[in-house]
């Protein structure tokens, strides 16, 4: 499945244990009348997927939907949904303050 949109919110990676890592991002899809804030997570080596990309990036981000049961200490049982991205495609912005980005390298300045 795929989700095509704007990325609106990139969120810092967070250790939640010892072992599992995981990143959140929202992106929004105008694709219906109605547009949708969809929250998106990355986990483990996953994570740095997101890098390279801006708030505003347009981009088309490969999901799997994954959904698990829950039961409460007092045994009430809830369902909870994932929406894990594991690929995105799109347009990266270049690093700032790099010389082809700031007019090339200091020999071809006119002083």
């Amino acid at each position: 499945m795929q989700i095509k949109g704007k990325l609106k919110v990139i969120n810092e990676a967070n250790q939640v244990t010892d072992s599992f890592r995981k990143r959140e991002f929202v992106i929004t899809d105008d694709s219906t009348q109605y547009s949708q804030d969809i929250i998106v997570q990355l986990s483990q080596d996953k994570c740095t997927l997101i890098d390279g990309y801006s708030i505003g990036s347009e981009v088309t981000v490969s999901i799997n939907l994954r959904g698990r049961e829950w039961t409460s200490p007092t045994g009430e049982i809830r369902y909870f949904n994932t929406v894990e991205a594991w690929k995105i495609e799109g347009e990266t912005q270049a690093p700032l303050n790099t010389p082809e980005n700031v007019g090339g390298d200091s020999s071809d300045l006119p002083f």
